[in-house]
């Protein structure tokens, strides 16, 4: 089943506003956000905050979407990232070559649900991710 996609992009915060008005004009949904590593946390909270008022479920990109009201995330695990580059910063302190280190990907990647947002959407979760989501909510 194809699903149409309205696709709205939120480069300059002065834009949010508008791009909400489309995303409301076009119907949508729910939302997906993509980028949402690289946002400030007050471009962040913005964001959170527009997709709750227009009261659209939404899934980030980033957990620190969720940890300030956001749905869901999924993507990967960050503190592992970054322990992965730990090893990698140790590596080349000790000689190793930066071109003769291999490219690695995530390998760890966390899904993340916000149950008090899902309550406040009127969104009821299949039990087992209820269970899921108990583990990993903060």
């Amino acid at each position: 089943m194809a699903l149409p996609l309205l696709p709205v992009e939120l480069a300059d915060p002065n834009q949010y506003q508008r791009a909400f008005t489309a995303i409301a004009r076009g119907r949508a949904d729910a939302a997906i956000t993509l980028g949402d590593f690289v946002l400030t946390a007050r471009q962040r909270i913005q964001i959170v905050e527009l997709v709750l008022r227009h009261r659209l479920p939404a899934i980030y990109q980033g957990r620190g979407s969720v940890d300030v009201g956001g749905l869901m995330s999924y993507g990967p695990n960050l503190p592992a990232l970054h322990r992965r580059a730990a090893v990698y910063v140790d590596k080349i302190l000790k000689g190793a070559k930066p071109a003769h280190l291999p490219l690695e990907r995530p390998t760890l990647f966390e899904l993340v649900v916000n149950l008090k947002t899902a309550k406040a959407l009127g969104l009821t979760l299949p039990p087992a991710m209820v269970v899921l989501a108990d583990e990993v909510v903060r």
